[in-house]
């Protein structure tokens, strides 16, 4: 029997159809995290059942729908009473979730109130119940991203200024370039992880709004069910939707404007993809030839199949993962703003899958990042002896910022680079060669070439910029270099 065609083990707790749980399998950087829990198949029903039950409410505020009759609906509105899997598998009959959720709903709350269930979704239409409840549930994850990223932020401040001035060779094209600091790289990875912040706590700030439209976005439905005075109806209608939701009232229905999601989905992207610039520099520092970073070590983390010695940057590579996901899925969700009519056939339906995979994978490397930027162990002593490869090379472009008003740019640029490469070829110091040249030292002294070639005193405006940001100060604008001091 072939793989395709063996069934599930009795016991394995698999829908013997193919179907069951998404329990993670293919992606572990959400695996058992916060932001898979906040985003589970239960969670995305239990929050359709919110906005049903606030609906619900909101209707009994402005006088359409019983108070009894919301207070029935709401105590019955729990995801526990319904069948996920047969709500699943009946979608496939209506094209969404929504259709048998209500049939299930109004059951239930018939149970104990057959007048209630007649003002189960009352005037409403499934797209109102789905996309408020998506973004009940992205509000939700957002939470708890913005939790998890400003506590990164934290454990980078606290390494940033730690190795305020820790030296260690900047890197450009792969190759070393002039002296960084490792405090300015980790208040770097802070400033991505404040930008994604900000736009995180954006969204939530009123940013993310109920759906209220009726069938064709015209509201008609919820007019023709309410009271005989229609005046100001709608408008107390969503507000006390957004009041009960804790969402934005929004100026439109927005069953076919979808800006609301495809700026959730950007947002996200861009919050993954700081997250993932973090991961790529953790991953290069620490290369069994680099050494200057390792990830924080945990029972059995990291462990090679087949390898004993290795210990492999596992939280790195989670969080690169969702940030090469991200994106890419974020450009699906933003094509669905191509859609047409008052409510799309197949765009809409499109979103969700994408919108979650969204959710749960910035949520789980949010989380991650957490464990990440508070373990990481950090290796001046490597930094300091990978920035003694390039010897005093690495400042080179000092020494020929000083010889510039003696020689010329041109001039000094040329000798520069001549006498980089004969030290390159020959194994010398640059400071030998160039105190072999007369041309430098006819202005210039033994002394003043070791200071020059000091690549721990070239590290510019690191340990400012560092101070600056930590103290949210602005960084100067339109700076220019100090030229270097020759006197003795």
């Amino acid at each position: 029997m072939t793989a395709a065609t063996t069934p599930a083990h009795p016991d394995s707790g698999q829908d013997p159809s193919g179907g069951g749980p998404d329990s993670g399998l293919l992606s572990p950087v959400r695996a058992g995290t916060p932001a898979e829990a906040a985003t589970s198949d239960t969670a995305w029903l239990q929050a359709m059942l919110d906005a049903e039950a606030a609906l619900a409410r909101a209707s009994a505020a402005v006088g359409a729908v019983p108070a009894e009759a919301a207070a029935v609906i709401t105590r019955t509105a729990r995801a526990g009473r319904l069948d996920v899997r047969a709500l699943a598998r009946g979608a496939r009959e209506t094209a969404n979730p929504v259709v048998g959720l209500v049939r299930a709903l109004t059951r239930a709350v018939a149970e104990e109130s057959p007048d209630a269930a007649e003002y189960v979704h009352h005037g409403s239409t499934s797209q109102d119940i789905f996309d408020t409840g998506a973004m009940l549930v992205a509000t939700r994850v957002l939470r708890l991203v913005h939790a998890d990223l400003e506590r990164a932020a934290a454990a980078l401040a606290v390494l940033a200024a730690r190795h305020r001035d820790t030296a260690m060779a900047g890197r450009t094209l792969a190759l070393h370039a002039v002296p960084t600091t490792f405090g300015l790289k980790a208040v770097g990875w802070r400033r991505l992880l404040l930008d994604a912040r900000d736009r995180v706590a954006a969204l939530l700030d009123g940013g993310l709004p109920i759906s209220l439209g009726g069938a064709a976005g015209t509201l008609a439905g919820y007019l023709e069910s309410g009271p005989r005075d229609r005046t100001g109806h709608a408008d107390r209608l969503l507000d006390a939707y957004a009041a009960e939701t804790g969402l934005a009232r929004p100026p439109l229905p927005w069953h076919a404007l979808r800006t609301p999601v495809a700026d959730l989905a950007a947002a996200l992207a861009l919050t993954a993809g700081a997250l993932g610039k973090i991961a790529v520099d953790v991953q290069s520092l620490a290369r069994t030839e680099v050494g200057e970073v390792a990830e924080p070590a945990g029972e059995g983390r990291g462990v090679s199949s087949a390898m004993p010695h290795k210990r492999n940057p596992v939280l790195a590579t989670l969080l690169r993962s969702a940030a090469l996901q991200v994106p890419v899925l974020a450009a699906g969700v933003t094509q669905c703003l191509v859609c047409e009519d008052e409510r799309s056939a197949g765009v809409w339906h499109a979103e969700w899958q994408l919108l979650r995979e969204c959710l749960r994978l910035t949520g789980g490397a949010a989380h991650t990042a957490v464990e990440l930027t508070e373990g990481l162990v950090v290796r001046p002593e490597r930094m300091r002896a990978n920035l003694d490869l390039t010897g005093d090379r690495i400042v080179s472009e000092r020494v020929s910022a000083a010889l510039a008003p003696l020689l010329g740019k041109a001039p000094a640029r040329r000798l520069l680079t001549h006498a980089s490469a004969e030290a390159d070829r020959t194994g010398r110091t640059l400071a030998a060669v160039l105190n072999g040249l007369p041309e430098v030292t006819r202005h210039l002294t033994a002394h003043h070439i070791d200071r020059l070639l000091d690549p721990e005193q070239y590290t510019g405006a690191a340990a400012l910029l560092v101070d600056q940001e930590l103290g949210g100060k602005p960084a100067p604008r339109n700076t220019q270099s100090r030229r270097t001091t020759l006197t003795p």
